[in-house]
């Protein structure tokens, strides 16, 4: 066959899976909506589902004017870069461009779907108690600027790759960059009013646990996509094991959750099922290419332990997180970054030391950027809503709608 031939009948069938897998990621926005809906009070339900149908679409704008260009430039220093607006060239319709993986659009689409799961990850945390107006400009700042350029430290080529430092698809350079946004907008905002009474946590009941449930397998769903189309092409061989691996690590950390919650609070606690799940997925995101099956269960089970205990002492710490994304993809994106080095085939005392300063520069610069955005927008703007608005629900207040509405016939 025709060399030119057989590249265009790859990039054919590599593309199409990588548009699948942006398709799989873009998915797990809704997973994110039901989720946050589910585990927050029926009172804030049309806030919860705003903020996630506007979240995507302020990712997918800043990520098309700026974010883009600053993740991957052209002239690059190895710590900041700009390569101008979205342009194909004249390769980047062929086979020519990333070795037939892909096109230059699905690329961009791709990698625009994970800068607004970034800050998605930051909506549930500051549920229920943040301005909306607030949040927007946070989200406006955070994934247009802060987001893309820690991540051209690694995946554009910087300081990081040079250092060695590894994270296939994002247990820090998304999931973690995500929730130390999230720690910081909750250090700053404070608790919700009444959650920590009496030396006593009190909890909230959710709106819905069957839409919380069917959130996380929505996120699972779209996992598939998170993660195998991180293999940045079709590859069987890779793409498979990329796919069992993540699968493993979500089923162990369903398993770890369950078990820590039933050791620590006498009950099976659903809540921590669904939350081990998505623990042992972002364990598993730095090196679901590089794991056997059995390091992945391991990964996995190790997660989803962690996240009730992170949930347990962010409470200890009146550290109010309403779905525990801090728990689950900041403290599990951390444990599965550095697991690269414990784990898998490139496990080794260099190669951890290497995540260990990609784990800390990361996380100086989001979590201080982030810090910086919310005290900047507490001083100036406000971030927080008035005890009134937060006591009767932010939909009636900001939407002037309910998100479950009984209508009696009389």
């Amino acid at each position: 066959m025709d060399e030119s031939i057989a590249l265009d009948l790859a990039l054919l069938g590599n593309n199409v899976w990588m548009m699948v897998a942006t398709a799989l990621v873009f998915i797990m926005h809704l997973g994110f909506a039901c989720v946050e809906a589910g585990f927050t009070q029926a009172k804030n339900t049309v806030n919860i589902l705003f903020k996630n149908t506007i979240t995507p679409a302020i990712g997918l704008l800043t990520y098309a004017f700026i974010g883009f260009a600053l993740m991957y430039p052209g002239e690059f220093n190895g710590f900041l870069g700009f390569a101008g607006m979205l342009a194909p060239g004249e390769e980047g319709l062929t086979a020519a461009y990333a070795d037939a993986g892909y096109t230059y659009w699905t690329d961009f689409l791709f990698q625009a779907m994970f800068a607004a799961t970034a800050a998605t990850i930051v909506s549930g945390a500051v549920a229920e108690r943040i301005k909306i107006s607030s949040y927007f400009i946070f989200t406006l700042v955070f994934v247009g600027l802060v987001y893309p350029i820690i991540g051209s430290w690694k995946w554009g080529g910087g300081f990081l790759h040079d250092l060695g430092f590894y994270d296939f698809a994002g247990s820090t350079l998304v999931h973690s960059v995500g929730g130390w946004g999230a720690l910081a907008g909750i250090m700053l905002l404070g608790p919700r009013i009444g959650k920590y009474k009496d030396g006593k946590v009190n909890d909230f009941p959710g709106s819905s646990v069957p839409l919380a449930t069917i959130g996380v397998f929505l996120l699972w769903l779209g996992w598939f996509g998170f993660n195998g189309g991180s293999v940045l092409s079709g590859d069987p061989a890779l793409t498979s094991l990329v796919l069992t691996t993540t699968c493993l690590a979500a089923a162990a950390g369903a398993i770890g959750g369950v078990s820590m919650a039933a050791l620590l609070f006498k009950r099976w606690d659903l809540g921590m099922a669904l939350n081990g799940i998505l623990a042992g997925l972002v364990g598993i995101t730095a090196g679901a290419d590089l794991m056997s099956p059995w390091e992945a269960m391991i990964i996995g089970l190790i997660s989803g332990c962690l996240v009730v205990l992170s949930a347990v002492g962010l409470d200890k710490l009146k550290l109010d997180d309403c779905v525990g994304a801090v728990s689950v993809h900041l403290t599990c994106g951390i444990f599965g970054t550095l697991a690269v080095g414990i784990f898998g085939s490139s496990a080794g005392w260099g190669q951890f030391v290497s995540q260990l300063i990609g784990v800390a520069a990361c996380g100086a610069a989001a979590f201080g950027s982030a810090f910086l955005i919310f005290f900047v927008l507490k001083q100036v703007w406000g971030i927080r809503v008035t005890a009134e608005h937060e006591t009767t629900g932010l939909d009636s207040h900001e939407h002037g709608i309910r998100g479950y509405t009984i209508v009696y016939d009389e």
